[in-house]
């Protein structure tokens, strides 16, 4: 898989770029209602980029950019005609990832490229009840890959 454009999250006065899509969950639960997106890139194969907001503790949809397979302009009244905007992610239940700093090393995949910070979210119903920061370290260059491989191969081969 192609890596994805991230969606956007507004916490705290910043804007943070998410490798996590909190509308997946609600969508996978609706199938039924077949509501699908126009994927118009294969960096973004769910069709859509939502912007969320984090105001009091609660996580909120405030934005919806993307188009149905009609060619329609998505609006998140489309996906929450009972409820006014900006809506609450109450479905939601988990950790958002927010990469943050440099990039220290690009994976062709998904959200797997590895940045010098991940800012760790933890909600349970749209709520946020726990925040983290994790520090990576840049992953192994080509030369070092081959030396550990050399050594696991001849244990007399020291990396």
């Amino acid at each position: 898989m192609t890596a994805q454009i991230k969606e956007v999250l507004i916490f705290q006065g910043e804007t943070f770029a998410m490798a996590s899509e909190p509308l997946y969950p609600w969508l996978n639960r609706r199938r039924n209602k077949k509501i699908q997106f126009r994927r118009y890139s294969t960096a973004c194969s769910r069709g859509y980029v939502g912007t969320w907001e984090i105001i009091d503790d609660r996580l909120d949809l405030i934005k919806l950019r993307g188009k149905f397979m009609d060619g329609r302009e998505v609006e998140i009244s489309d996906l929450f005609p009972e409820r006014p905007s900006p809506v609450l992610a109450d479905w939601f239940d988990g950790e958002l990832r927010c990469p943050m700093g440099q990039l220290l090393g690009y994976v062709h995949s998904g959200y797997s490229s590895i940045y010098e910070r991940d800012l760790f979210l933890k909600f349970k119903a749209g709520m946020l009840i726990e925040q983290r920061i994790v520090i990576n370290e840049s992953p192994p260059s080509a030369e070092e890959c081959e030396k550990l491989m050399l050594a696991c191969i001849d244990p007399k081969l020291k990396p």
